[in-house]
């Protein structure tokens, strides 16, 4: 898979450059193998934290690795850059388009003014954006989820597993989708012990996105709830969030990951025990699937909604300590029924 590593977008030069790094960059198939050029290009462009985050956008990436591995299909990959604006974004998805991927997709909602723009200067080019549906066209794909339905669960899970009563949520950016899962968290906790104390912190306020890229801001947020009781903490933060892992394990208390399973995450694998579950958002599928579609002939378009009812959210079960805890996943599972038979509706803000 090629992969294009920080790229700079500053003016007319820097343009080339991101085009000649798309152009001539390294696949990951190197071992002399090649792919077929009739199978198609696809390309990811990355989110705050890049891949590596052992979340958000890893969870893409497996996506993109899928369709190479089942489609033929060969991939690129654009990573973002430090302090980056709307241009730069244009600049990059401009740069994979003209090499001739299809689709390109934008991880993250900050993708969607770029998309807007460079979706209209590339008509039979598809382009999808997760997490957003706010910019729409006929060659857009809107890749979008219920993340309060499966932070209910959490929230569920938390309240059931907790000795003490109170539950920390962390949120990366004070932004209207982080504010879902909070919505979500705090709901289930609270209709599973309505005595159970919610603490909710946010690393960042926009236009400062550091809250999703810096672990030591998760780490101190999380040290701080933990110092205020807190037996279980919920980050959605993207890579912050590894830090709020770090913390609550190395004290010997339980963190819940949040859209990969990241008791499964190589990168997490020290603090794993302490990942009581996860949250999970199927932005792997969602990806190789808007490929698949592009490749069948049919690309998908407009709002591509994934909901617990379709397991498109959920809560992982990996850790064999969590399914251990017969009263939280029997409580888990009691509240997934009743919010896909509509006796519970999630609210999507706090």
């Amino acid at each position: 898979m090629r992969r294009i590593t920080r790229i700079t977008t500053v003016g007319i030069a820097s343009a080339a450059l991101a085009l000649s790094a798309t152009a001539c960059g390294k696949s990951s198939n190197d071992s002399g193998s090649s792919t077929d050029s009739k199978a198609g290009k696809a390309a990811i462009a990355y989110d705050i934290g890049g891949r590596g985050d052992q979340s958000f956008n890893d969870a893409a990436y497996a996506g993109l690795k899928k369709a190479e591995d089942e489609l033929g299909v060969k991939g690129a990959e654009a990573e973002p850059s430090a302090g980056e604006g709307d241009a730069d974004k244009v600049q990059r998805l401009t740069a994979l388009a003209r090499a001739g991927n299809n689709p390109v997709i934008g991880v993250g909602f900050a993708y969607a003014p770029a998309i807007e723009k460079v979706a209209k200067a590339y008509p039979k080019t598809t382009f999808g954006i997760i997490d957003d549906t706010s910019k729409t066209g006929a060659n857009i794909a809107n890749l979008v989820f219920n993340e309060e339905q499966g932070s209910y669960l959490a929230g569920v899970a938390a309240a059931k597993a907790s000795k003490s009563g109170t539950v920390g949520f962390i949120g990366g950016v004070e932004v209207p989708l982080i504010k879902k899962f909070e919505a979500g968290f705090a709901q289930g906790v609270k209709d599973t012990n309505p005595k159970a104390k919610v603490l909710v912190q946010y690393l960042t306020q926009p236009p400062n996105f550091d809250g999703f890229a810096k672990p030591d801001l998760g780490k101190a947020a999380a040290q701080g709830q933990l110092d205020k009781g807190a037996d279980v903490i919920y980050a959605a933060a993207g890579l912050a969030g590894s830090g709020a892992i770090e913390a609550a394990s190395t004290a010997g208390k339980w963190a819940i990951g949040v859209d990969s399973d990241q008791y499964n995450q190589a990168g997490l694998a020290k603090y794993k025990n302490q990942i009581l579950t996860s949250v999970t958002k199927d932005v792997s599928d969602s990806v190789f699937n808007l490929i698949k579609s592009v490749k069948d002939g049919k690309p998908q378009s407009g709002e591509v909604r994934y909901g617990l009812a379709t397991d498109g959210v959920g809560l992982a079960e990996s850790n064999p300590a969590y399914t251990k805890m017969t009263d939280v996943t029997e409580a888990v599972a009691k509240a997934k029924k009743d919010i896909v038979d509509g006796k519970i509706t999630v609210k999507t803000a706090p």
